[in-house]
């Protein structure tokens, strides 16, 4: 594939836009290196049941985030309804007087009254309004968006196609969830539960077991198997693009997404530690350099649904489906949270662990520090054996290093015991 070079105004460095659903994750992405953040206030948002920031809580989100030079967008992105417009103007004006760093929309008429109503906000338009050629995406320029994260469902010669026509940046979603429906533009929630997915509350049907039931002998199932392999019919694999992170710079990505705002904060911290060191280490190599093998090796402990690359080379199949189960289990298991930084570290614990197990240190970077519990006391300086989860212990272990408050510890699954 020949590509025409970017246009003037790319960065060949990439932005890293990390989930961030609640304050928590908020301060795990910026803590392993995100760039940006994108989420979601408690009104407009598409993700309904993510923790979300209240009126209340954006002020102080926005202060922590931009006090470590990390930027906020916020999500605007449902489809309207007549009604949701009464305040959206108030709600745009509030926005822009927070100086957050842009507005994520998907809705011709929310563009419209963020157009007349925050001029001065820029306006990233959201996956959700579906581009999936040059002439959409020029379309929208010149509506007056400055950022455009495509459709889901495009190869990497398209993104590449979008970059030649149109000057506004590009954002691509290189990891997490994918929907079974057009990027998202999904009813199966609303017909199945009557929770709607482009209001911001999706149910997630299409993570869902189904079973077949014959009409005239009501409570007798049979299992539905596709592939002879289970029956989630619906349940897609996992984005990652993590190897392809070359090839979309070079197409001229501007941004790079990491989905996720509704997934635990283990999930967000190691994923954007991944990618975030993946995209220093080609920083400092050259695009060209292979990723040494501890970049599988990290994915692998991760877990989620498998992995599939998606639409970026050829429409995906059967191997992109995970028919058996809901997730693909990682052999690792999150330990604990700092919450207070030192030597000593006071951790919440999030699964239990004993004194004398090692557990593992996620450093910034990709250095992971094998740790030896040695003790673990209470906050009343009690000795305990056992840390139960969402306990705040302080920890002493054989590894004298320098915890950082919202780093993460893991712990590798124990074998399951054999019958004698």
């Amino acid at each position: 594939m020949t590509m025409l070079p970017p246009p003037a105004n790319h960065s060949p460095r990439p932005e890293l836009l990390a989930p961030a659903g609640n304050r928590e994750k908020l301060a795990v992405a910026v803590h392993y290196g995100a760039d940006a953040v994108y989420l979601g206030g408690s009104r407009y948002s598409l993700r309904a049941h993510a923790g979300n920031f209240s009126d209340a809580e954006l002020p102080e989100a926005l202060a922590f985030a931009h006090g470590a030079g990390v930027r906020v967008y916020v999500a605007v992105n449902i489809f309207a309804h007549q009604g949701d417009l009464t305040g959206l103007a108030d709600y745009l004006c509030f926005l822009r007087d927070l100086k957050v760093d842009g507005l994520i929309i998907a809705d011709p008429g929310i563009l419209a009254v963020a157009r007349r109503t925050v001029p001065e906000l820029p306006i990233h338009l959201s996956t959700q309004a579906n581009v999936t050629n040059p002439e959409s995406a020029a379309f929208w320029e010149a509506q007056g968006v400055s950022r455009i994260n495509p459709a889901r469902e495009l190869s990497l010669a398209e993104i590449a196609g979008l970059r030649q026509r149109v000057q506004a940046e590009l954002e691509i979603f290189v990891h997490g969830a994918v929907c079974i429906s057009y990027s998202g533009r999904c009813f199966l929630s609303l017909y199945l539960t009557g929770r709607d997915a482009n209001q911001g509350d999706c149910a997630h049907p299409c993570r869902y077991l189904y079973r077949l039931e014959e009409e005239k002998r009501p409570g007798r199932f049979f299992p539905i198997e596709e592939d002879r392999r289970g029956s989630y019919i619906f349940n897609a694999k996992d984005l990652c693009l993590l190897n392809r992170l070359p090839e979309l710079v070079r197409a001229g990505a501007d941004a790079l997404k990491i989905e996720g705002r509704m997934k635990s904060l283990f999930y967000v911290g190691t994923v954007v530690r991944l990618y975030r060191a993946a995209l220093d280490f080609w920083g400092e190599r050259g695009l060209d350099a292979p990723l040494p093998p501890e970049f599988a090796a990290e994915l692998a402990k991760i877990g989620g649904r498998g992995q599939s690359e998606n639409f970026l080379d050829t429409s995906p199949g059967t191997e992109d489906m995970l028919y058996h189960g809901i997730v693909a289990n990682p052999d690792w298991t999150p330990a604990a949270i700092v919450r207070q930084a030192g030597p000593a570290p006071l951790v919440e614990a999030r699964n239990p662990f004993q004194r004398g197990d090692t557990i593992e240190y996620l450093d910034q970077g990709l250095r992971n520090i094998p740790c030896r519990v040695l003790a673990i006391h209470d906050q009343q300086g009690v000795a305990l054996e056992r840390a139960n989860p969402n306990s705040l212990l302080r920890l002493t272990l054989d590894h004298p290093g320098a915890y950082r408050c919202h780093g993460l510890f893991r712990q590798q699954k124990r074998p399951p015991a054999t019958k004698k």
